[in-house]
């Protein structure tokens, strides 16, 4: 028997990531072992790097893209301990959790920021940003995610990076949810440093994280404060540019896996992956309406790639048992993140189709009647 004739399970998963994805991303990992310290396998990388950058739409060399190993945060705290010079600040754009653990990341390593906090449920107010870039010379960074993972919020991020670069600061952009998914170009959208993780947009398995951002602005940064070993952009950048390879040990089979996403996104082409990813979210909204669920956010302003729903207020309903009933019919649905809002989230990531979001709500359906739950729910 070939690989490719292998049969693996297959789980629909409306969980924010990691995506569902293709049986031969999946098989890619099967690979013979290989040290990562060959040439073999840096030459493998820095066609990786390339590719990436063009998923961003990131022309080189003026733009890089740097690897890492691990989950989506560690960009996080790469780009936050790395880019703000001594004696300035940080100014985050916060709307919701992802921008929120931003400030902690600040808060941890005692960076010097403002957290410009307003409504999870809005876009942010760009007059209060501008207001604040102007009252505070400083800020030599402003951070904002793309997409607020935790509601479905679409930011304004091009008019935000307009704003900073208007008061001389630099743009950092958390598009973890965003980038191969939706639109996005890191010049036209007036970002200078833009990041994600393999097993989101680009349908990868979780383990490699990437930044990708302005060379001339990661050469300045080897001179700003040095606050991690592990997570220092410079550093990784420095050894990429001297060896093409990880300072430190790579995700050697998640790498394997990632090109071959790349391979599989480039062959479908950005617009049609675009147009698929909207056309699961609209059948998500078609079939929460039908069940009569209410959501929080207003369509206009959600990113087309999550959607939160309220609980119903019926005394029959919990998350875990309509959950529990779902994943055992290989159907994933995942607990929202509004500290102040009962809601789930049904999210449009990965290799799922619209016949995949009839088939979840003809399952969701018929959960609710097992427990008894009212429908069209209230």
């Amino acid at each position: 028997m070939e690989l490719k004739d292998i049969k693996i399970k297959r789980n629909v998963l409306l969980n924010p990531g990691p995506a569902t994805t293709t049986d031969s991303v999946k098989l890619a990992q099967v690979v013979p072992d290989i040290c990562p310290r060959e040439k073999e396998f840096a030459g493998l990388m820095k066609g990786l790097r390339s590719d990436l950058c063009k998923v961003a739409h990131a022309p080189e060399p003026e733009y890089t893209s740097i690897l890492f190993c691990g989950s989506g945060t560690i960009n996080i705290d790469i780009c936050i301990n790395s880019l703000v010079p001594e004696g300035k600040k940080i100014l985050v754009v916060n709307n919701g959790a992802y921008n929120s653990r931003a400030v902690e990341v600040c808060q941890m390593y005692h960076i010097p920021h403002i957290d410009l906090k307003s409504s999870v449920f809005e876009q942010p107010n760009l007059a209060n940003v501008e207001k604040t870039l102007k009252e505070n010379p400083d800020v030599a960074v402003v951070y904002c995610c793309h997409h607020e993972t935790g509601t479905g919020v679409l930011n304004p991020i091009r008019e935000i990076g307009a704003l900073a670069h208007k008061y001389g600061a630099i743009m950092i952009s958390d598009t973890t949810s965003s980038l191969g998914m939706i639109p996005f170009d890191i010049v036209k959208d007036n970002v200078d440093f833009c990041m994600a993780s393999a097993q989101k947009g680009l349908m990868a398995m979780s383990g490699l994280s990437f930044v990708i951002g302005r060379r001339d602005i990661i050469e300045a940064s080897k001179n700003y404060p040095t606050r991690s070993y592990y997570c220092n952009l410079y550093m990784q950048y420095a050894n990429f540019e001297k060896t093409g390879e990880m300072h430190f040990t790579p995700p050697v089979q998640t790498i394997y896996a990632t090109i071959q996403a790349l391979k599989e996104y480039f062959e479908v082409g950005e617009e049609a992956k675009f147009a698929r990813h909207r056309a699961v979210y609209d059948a998500i909204h078609k079939g929460v309406a039908e069940l009569g669920f209410k959501t929080v956010i207003d369509p206009k302003i959600e990113s087309g790639l999550v959607v939160s729903v309220l609980y119903p207020d019926d005394q029959n309903f919990t998350f875990e048992k309509i959950h529990d009933y779902c994943y055992e019919r290989g159907f994933t649905i995942y607990p929202g993140k509004i500290s102040t809002t009962n809601t789930f989230r049904l999210c449009s990531l990965g290799t799922i189709t619209v016949k995949d979001i009839e088939d979840f709500f003809t399952v969701l359906r018929q959960a609710l009647i097992d427990n008894h739950i009212h429908i069209p729910v209230e």
